[in-house]
Parts: structure tokens; sequence; C-alpha cells
């Protein structure tokens, strides 16, 4: 299953790390995304690990799914590792999306 069709993975794109609210790096991203529960949390890492994984998962992909634009698949990848460590391992900010 492509889960970029999860409609719960989308949404959490989409209100968490849209345009909108993508460039805001208050540290209360975390936090937030662990409040839900344990089957979200879960849904949400393997949803990290796929589009890591999945060597077409691109800018264009990422721009349909938050309307952030990324120059290139090196960048937007590098970016969605750095937001994974962040979300569930000790990276301890935050990245900030380019532009």
């Amino acid at each position: 299953m492509d889960i970029t069709n999860d409609p719960d993975f989308r949404n959490f794109f989409r209100t968490q790390l849209d345009l909108e609210r993508g460039y805001e790096i208050l540290g209360n991203l975390r936090r937030t995304l662990w409040s839900f529960s344990d089957s979200y949390v879960d849904l949400i890492r393997s949803g990290f690990e796929q589009i890591l994984a999945d060597e077409n998962f691109g800018p264009a992909d990422y721009e349909g799914l938050t309307d952030i634009e990324f120059p290139d698949k090196e960048t937007l990848h590098a970016y969605l590792r750095d937001m994974y460590d962040y979300l569930f391992g000790d990276a301890p900010e935050q990245p900030m999306p380019p532009g």
C-alpha cells in the first residue's frame, strides 16, 4: 500500500508540515505527535520509513502533501531523514525546509 494515500498520514503532513506550519520551528512538533495514540505514532513512523526507502518519492510528491518545494530529491531526503531523527530519534531541533 502507498502510505501517501493513507488519510491519517496525509493529514499529518497537511496539518503539521505544510507551507504554513512547516517553517514554524517552535520545538513542539515532537511533543504534539507523541501526544496522539501509539497506533497513530506508529503509522507516522512507518510512513516516514516507507517514503525514505522509496526511490520514487521525490519533490513533486512532497509538494503534493505540503505545498513546500524542494530543489531536488537529495535535499528532500536529507530533510526527511533529519525530520525522522527529530520526531523519532534524538535530534535536538526540528529541521527547517528550504527557502
